[in-house]
């Protein structure tokens, strides 16, 4: 006899059907798994075996053949032990196929028979909506996560005992609901711009870098304050839509990082890896590719410190990233595309001793260690930055002033009132921030006086900015103006943008 239960597997951030396929035949007992399958889906027969026993019901001492179609595409993880012992039971008419028609069957099975979880649920639900399937079965430690999709009826199982008692008509699984994920706000931070002490100049840089998406690296000496303005940066940015999070859940869904919880990710991701982090940790690989930093950090934000002591290699393979805003990995079986449109926040010390133009402590580097150091970030990857800024050592009259600074919602409000106009500019775009402006964008965009276009040639001339660092000038500028809540770019708005370029040299 022949039994179908639907389920699915991952393609890069995308969930693909699968028919779970399963064929009894009265030859000799024999347990064939074909399709694909990776050794973790082939264990699954041992597991499915001892979980119906377990669960009371006969196992048949038959051969069985379970087929994971299409048979191109490679099956991976434990995913599949909950249909394929539907499946069975469907085949040896333990419990009736025809209720398994409208639903889509998700879950991990223990011996005991009771499901475990599976990372990487998310865009299961999502595509059995666009199926229209009328309900989707899962673990109950993913019910959360599966219920972000409201367009399903979500069933979520302990026990193998649970789902086949509801098909059966014994017991009644109700749906779950997860009504007020949509309605909850973010608590209170437990950290906040207010905290930082000084560094004006840095505090603007940021809250030009939140207003228009703009990537951000800052130079001074150690202790300066850089790590804790950093960490802070995402308590400016606009709150998450819930398009937002859920497009972020199901990234984090895929890497196990979603927790039981409510199962959304309700504020921006903050990463910051260490610098030993390899090329394929940071963008993304692997013999089944997977994310890496650059797509668990997308729309929020990826702090690299001491960024010199990265890897060369590993800093280089940033720059596509930078540039496209996703990442495309190309294996023998296929090729994946992961989004990654991230807020990159580098900080590093001016020199190897890092007290290169301190104002209190004398630099014992000499001029070709200094050059050396600042060699190991490569030219092309600097002019992808756009903001780039000196974050001095904190003077004491500023470290003991008992009042606090500018608090992050304040700065936030700002912030998206700049958004907003962004949002009302590029509505047919294609486009949301400043950062991601075109040619034509800048053209129709970023017109400026006369008096401004001086400016601009003296500073190319100056500093020897290439055509990319001339671009992003007018993207900043695009965004102080939009900050002021002026329409039109002025010679003042030019002249701190040009401030943002200290990095930039004749190549």
């Amino acid at each position: 006899m022949l039994a179908t239960v639907h389920s699915s597997t991952l393609l890069g951030i995308n969930a693909i059907p699968v028919e779970v396929e399963v064929d009894i035949s009265s030859q000799i007992a024999k347990f064939d798994l074909v399709g694909l399958p990776d050794a973790a889906v082939m264990e699954s027969r041992e597991r499915v075996r001892a979980a119906i026993h377990n669960s009371g019901y006969s196992f048949p001492l038959r051969k069985i053949v379970v087929n994971l179609a299409p048979g191109a595409v490679r099956k991976a993880g434990a995913m599949y032990d909950l249909p394929i012992a539907l499946g069975i039971l469907a085949a040896t008419g333990q419990i009736d196929s025809d209720e398994l028609k409208d639903l889509h069957v998700l879950g991990a099975l223990a011996l005991d028979a009771s499901v475990r979880s599976v990372p990487g649920l998310l865009p299961t639900p999502i595509q059995a909506s666009e199926e229209n399937r009328m309900g989707f079965v899962c673990p109950h430690s993913n019910r959360y996560e599966a219920a972000l999709v409201s367009k399903v009826s979500v069933f979520p199982v302990k026990h193998l005992r649970e789902i086949i008692d509801h098909l059966g008509g014994y017991g009644t699984i109700a749906p779950f609901r997860n009504s007020q994920v949509q309605k909850e706000k973010i608590s209170k931070s437990a950290v906040d711009f207010q905290e930082v002490r000084g560094q004006e100049a840095a505090k603007r840089a940021c809250e030009i870098a939140s207003a228009g998406h703009h990537d951000l690296i800052m130079i001074g000496p150690p202790g300066s304050g850089k790590s804790m303005i950093a960490k802070r940066l995402w308590t400016i940015l606009p709150e998450l839509t819930f398009d937002e999070a859920l497009e972020i859940t199901k990234i984090h869904s895929i890497m196990g990082l979603v927790g039981d919880e409510n199962g959304l990710v309700k504020k921006r991701p903050f990463r910051g890896p260490h610098h030993t982090i390899s090329p394929a940790g940071l963008v993304g690989g692997g013999t089944t590719p997977s994310p890496g930093e650059v797509s668990l950090a997308h729309l929020g934000v990826l702090f690299l410190d001491e960024l010199p002591e990265f890897k060369r290699d590993v800093l280089e393979v940033m720059r596509q990233p930078l540039e496209d805003r996703k990442v495309t990995i190309s294996r023998a079986s296929g090729t994946l595309t992961f989004p990654s449109n991230f807020m990159l926040v580098c900080a590093m010390n001016p020199c190897q001793c890092g007290y290169y133009g301190d104002s209190v402590k004398d630099c014992t580097c000499s001029q070709a260690k200094i050059h050396q150091y600042r060699q190991r970030i490569s030219g092309p990857l600097l002019d992808r930055i756009d903001l780039h800024i000196t974050v001095p050592r904190v003077p004491f009259d500023k470290l003991k002033v008992p009042t606090e600074g500018e608090r992050s919602d304040v700065i936030r409000a700002r912030v998206d009132k700049a958004r907003e106009r962004q949002a009302a500019r590029f509505k047919d775009r294609g486009i949301w921030a400043n950062a991601q402006m075109g040619e034509r964008e800048i053209r129709d965009f970023c017109m400026i006086p006369d008096e401004a276009l001086a400016l601009m040639k003296r500073a190319v001339d100056s500093l020897g900015l290439s055509a990319r660092a001339y671009n992003r000038v007018f993207k900043i500028s695009r965004t102080i103006a939009d900050l002021d809540g002026i329409e039109r770019i002025t010679t003042a708005h030019i002249a701190e943008a040009i401030q943002y370029r200290m990095l930039d040299r004749s190549q």
